[in-house]
């Protein structure tokens, strides 16, 4: 556990645990690292673990500035520099997979050498051409309502998440714990970032990664329909998809075994 200071001196947080070859875990919207304690100590019994919160996310400075996808890229980047890894593997789920790409867009290879993309469609928004967007913020208009939602009621809000999230009905353990994990997020921050990346478009970038990449889709998603997190694998070149055929959005939450095991091969590969 520790941190580190940006070029815009905002303390982030971030964690490193086992050693072998780097595997970086970033997680979603509103999230923090403690979405992947079924994950992370398992993964790190093999490889060099490293998590990180978003400025404003779980343990980093609540600042209310740079909330855009792009500029969460440059802190992924500046962490890589900061621990100074290589041949890293880089993992995202959901929005977290928005701010890779964002990443192979500006810096290229840099540092990296494989992704992992976790249930997430390439556009938020639907329109004429694309009808698999995010069920729940699909549109200006629900967008708008989901900021009502978090402006009024954000422990409600939070408290939605964890249905939204999980196939299963969650305990009141995991709606508890999701709810308290979200709301270190500061309302104002939730919203800024969902600004930015519900406007974004990553179609065109796909089919030019040329990176191995693994895509881990949930079949029973709420969030988005298994068809629009599936597309990414069809466009980015001779990408691995991989169904989870028992999970919601937090597929390596419901069936952290299968996800462990999955990532731990594509890594090893």
């Amino acid at each position: 556990m520790a941190t580190f200071y940006t070029n815009d001196h905002v303390e982030l947080y971030y964690e490193v645990k086992g050693e072998g070859k780097p595997l970086l875990m970033i997680p979603g919207w509103t999230c923090s690292t403690q979405f992947f304690k079924k994950n992370s100590d398992v993964l790190a019994e093999d490889f060099k673990v490293i998590l990180m919160d978003f400025r404003g996310h779980g343990e980093s400075e609540k600042v209310l500035h740079g909330h855009r996808i792009s500029r969460y890229a440059m802190d992924v980047k500046e962490l890589l520099d900061q621990l100074d890894v290589e041949d890293v593997t880089v993992l995202g789920w959901s929005m977290g997979v928005a701010v890779l790409w964002s990443y192979l867009e500006l810096f290229g290879k840099h540092r990296i050498s494989k992704l992992v993309c976790v249930d997430q469609a390439p556009l938020q928004y639907t329109g004429p051409d694309w009808v698999w967007g995010q069920n729940g913020c699909y549109d200006v208009e629900m967008f708008i309502r989901t900021c009502c939602a978090i402006e009024y009621a954000p422990r409600d809000s939070a408290e939605g998440l964890a249905f939204a999230c999980l196939y299963h009905e969650p305990t009141d353990e995991e709606v508890k714990f999701i709810a308290d994990e979200i709301s270190k997020c500061p309302p104002k921050v939730r919203i800024e970032i969902m600004r930015d990346h519900t406007n974004l478009d990553w179609r065109d970038l796909l089919p030019l990664i040329n990176l191995p990449t693994l895509v881990c889709v949930a079949r029973n998603s709420v969030v988005f329909d298994w068809q629009g997190s599936a597309y990414v694998a069809e466009q980015i070149p001779e990408a691995k998809l991989e169904f989870f055929e028992d999970s919601g959005h937090m597929l390596f939450w419901e069936e952290a075994d299968k996800f462990n095991q999955t990532v731990a091969d594509f890594i090893k590969a």
